[in-house]
């Protein structure tokens, strides 16, 4: 299973621990941009190197032998206590929120966390701690301006990217002979029956409004019911199979969905292990989401400075070129491409992998997008508000749940 189904099994599993952070409302003031930097700037100089981390992931989410940690160890002197105990951001969060709210170490000096409802949860409940830019000059220099510009976390103030991927439309060619470009084509009578939609609220919001002509960067109350009045048109017309959470992906394959919104790291890895190209993906012309997980630092953590330097570190080209050949999703930073070309050109290959693996990396646009397709992507809509975000939940549950 992938990483991202993972994410959204779990995320299902864990929905009854925690509907949000944002359920338990006024336990802190929400502070601005300006406020977060006072924060750090008051912060970091007071801390001091400790030769410890403590890192929460999820699981096979970085090389298998754990090279980049051990180099990590070598070059800084700074043991690492790695953890994949992540299953889902929502029971994470479960875990973790009141040990915080209690004024106590949560266990973990570094995180990895999913921009969505939990992530604006951490940082509105300020449960995580501003970061220090002066700490991060390869992250300053090696990192697309895609990646610094992230709606969820504007500037950077509390995150980095680890890894991203994106949601677009995926084919069976074995049905579907022409190419696909446009969103409509989820809504094809022709392939009535045959289409696949996910069940998460916040993937399909886009999706409707994308449709709807919206952008969801910039929609309202009133935007998402138009979306939602689309998707409900799109159900009650016989048009889609069912809503879907890493499942689709079998289904696309065996042929029960001929066309569906897919992952993009899932295509790649499923036609890699098929040996196969039967399964085609593209970012509609109306645009597809992006979804990045990222590491944050947890208020209280004992080791922050250790934080700073492995967040760095994950910058150094040589470093985020092994974790992209192992992880195989989007990469933040613009030096990978060039190196895994170099890899990929060794016989022996590198870092774990052959050398066909990965010069299918290589040129694999759904592991390095070309700008003009990350340009028509868009973060997941996040209200900040509770009660808000609870309507926009009810609003884009009521299409898979009727």
């Amino acid at each position: 299973m992938s990483r991202r189904g993972l994410i959204k099994l779990g995320g299902a599993a864990a929905a009854g621990l925690a509907l949000s952070g944002c359920a338990i409302p006024g336990l802190a003031k929400i502070i601005t941009p300006d406020e977060a930097k006072a924060q750090a700037k008051d912060f970091w100089p007071k801390q001091k190197a400790t030769g410890q981390l403590n890192f929460a992931n999820w699981a096979s989410y970085i090389d298998p032998n754990h090279e980049t940690l051990k180099l990590f160890t070598k070059a800084t002197g700074i043991a690492v206590n790695y953890q994949e105990v992540i299953e889902d951001d929502n029971s994470f969060f479960a875990k973790i929120d009141p040990i915080l709210r209690s004024g106590q170490y949560s266990g973990y000096d570094l995180m990895v966390i999913t921009d969505g409802f939990e992530f604006t949860d951490l940082v509105e409940l300020q449960e995580v701690i501003p970061l220090d830019h002066g700490m991060m000059p390869n992250f300053k220099k090696y990192a697309l301006s895609k990646f610094m510009q992230e709606t969820f976390d504007p500037g950077n103030l509390y995150s980095v990217p680890w890894a991203s991927g994106i949601t677009g439309i995926a084919w069976n060619t074995k049905y579907i002979k022409e190419p696909v470009t446009s969103i409509s084509e989820l809504w094809n009578p022709k392939y009535a029956g045959k289409i696949g939609m996910m069940q998460d609220p916040q993937e399909l919001a886009n999706f409707g409004l994308f449709r709807a002509g919206i952008d969801p960067d910039k929609s309202t109350l009133k935007d998402w019911n138009t979306a939602a009045a689309v998707l409900d048109k799109q159900r009650n017309d016989g048009l889609v199979r069912a809503y879907y959470d890493q499942s689709y992906l079998n289904a696309l394959s065996r042929g029960d969905v001929w066309i569906t919104m897919a992952w993009s790291g899932d295509i790649f890895q499923q036609n890699q292990s098929t040996g196969n190209n039967d399964l085609a993906f593209v970012v509609p012309a109306e645009g597809g989401n992006i979804w990045t997980d990222n590491m944050m630092i947890p208020k209280l953590a004992q080791n922050p400075v250790s934080a700073m330097k492995m967040i760095d570190w994950f910058y150094r080209p040589e470093i985020a070129t092994m974790l992209t050949e192992n992880v195989q999703y989007i990469s933040s930073n613009s030096a990978v491409p060039t190196l895994m070309k170099q890899d990929s050109q060794r016989k022996k290959g590198a870092n774990g992998q052959d050398q066909a693996t990965l010069q299918a990396l290589v040129d694999s646009p759904l592991v390095f997008p070309p700008a003009s397709v990350l340009s028509r992507t868009r973060n997941y809509v996040t209200p900040v508000d509770p009660k808000t975000a609870q309507t926009f939940k009810n609003i884009f549950n009521a299409i898979t749940e009727a």
